[in-house]
């Protein structure tokens, strides 16, 4: 799995997932919608600890600088 994602966009996707949390929590949404906000958080936490972004594969997009 190679490294896809920059610190910039890492940072971003754990404010986001910060964020939905949050909303979740103080149920500013609720039922389904709360639970698709939830999961989606958990992907955007997992993709920013991973590095890696699998939807970037197929558009040849990468944020890490260092490549």
């Amino acid at each position: 799995m190679k490294v896809n994602m920059g610190n910039v966009d890492r940072i971003v996707r754990l404010i986001l997932a910060a964020i939905m949390i949050l909303a979740v929590v103080l149920q500013w949404v609720s039922g389904a919608i709360a639970i698709i906000v939830a999961l989606l958080a958990a992907v955007f936490v997992i993709t920013a600890t991973v590095k890696f972004c699998p939807l970037y594969l197929p558009f040849g997009l990468s944020t890490n600088k260092s490549e």
